[in-house]
Parts: C-alpha cells; structure tokens; sequence
C-alpha cells in the first residue's frame, strides 16, 4: 500500500497517560509501517515529554521520533477519528469524548519504569521489549484498518 494513493486514509488517534513512551512509540510505529492508508496522531491525559529512551528504541529500528511532542488529548477533541486506540489503562478510563463514531480500541502495555528506578540498560531493555510488542499487535490492527 506505500506510494498508493489513498482518497480518504483511516485517521487513528493514540492515547496513553503521558504520551511520553508507549503512545508515542505506537505512532512512530503505525506512521511507518501503516504508509498513506493511515493518519496518526498521538496524546495523553496528562501530557510531559517524549522519553529519550523512546526515542532511542525507536532508531534502533529505523523510525525517527525525535521531532515528536507530548500532546493534550484535549487539542484533539474537535476532531473526528476513524479509531482511538488507548495503550494504558489510565487512558481507557479518563479519556475524554470524540465526537462521531470512532470505534474504540483497547489494549495495554506495560508502562517503562520511570527515569532512575532502574539501571538505564535495564530501562532501555523494557522499552525495547514494549515496542516490539506494539509493533506486533499493530501489524494485525493495520491489516484490519486497511480492509
């Protein structure tokens, strides 16, 4: 589907706490691999900064996130999206209200510990690990997007 022309892409918001790590990695991940069928953006009920780790565990397989910012949920609330995908808990239960008729999605993952409450190369290995598994639940959404 990449260098297709499509008329009207799928537009997927991501929601988690922050949109620091998880949610940011989602994006990145789906921007790349989902190509022009998809339009992504990412936020946070509580909105702070994108986790250099992140980012790092991003370049590590070829998707560059460091131009991204955590974004309010709240900036997005007058827009109209195909599917809200929330990737913690926290999102699911304080997220606040899109108008139209977003079909909603769930599924959490693991919040990488916060900095200094482990070794960074124990840090780095957990958000390794939690994005190789958003990239593999996200490869069975963007198939059922793209039908």
């Amino acid at each position: 589907m990449k260098g297709m022309i499509v008329n009207n892409p799928k537009r997927v918001l991501i929601l988690c706490t922050g949109n620091s790590a998880r949610s940011q990695m989602a994006e990145g991940i789906l921007r790349h691999d989902g190509g022009v069928a998809l339009t992504v953006e990412s936020a946070g009920v509580k909105p702070s900064s994108v986790r250099p780790e992140a980012i790092q565990a991003m370049q590590e397989i070829g998707i560059d996130i460091s131009g991204h910012r955590s974004k309010a949920a709240d900036e997005f609330t007058s827009q109209e999206f195909d599917y809200i995908i929330t990737v913690c808990d926290n999102a699911k239960e304080t997220c606040p209200f899109f108008p139209g008729q977003a079909e909603r999605i769930h599924q959490s993952f693991e919040d990488p510990p916060a900095p200094g409450a482990k070794s960074p190369e124990e840090t780095l290995a957990i958000f390794r690990r939690v994005r190789d598994e958003i990239r593999a639940w996200l490869k069975g959404f963007i198939v059922r997007a793209q039908q």
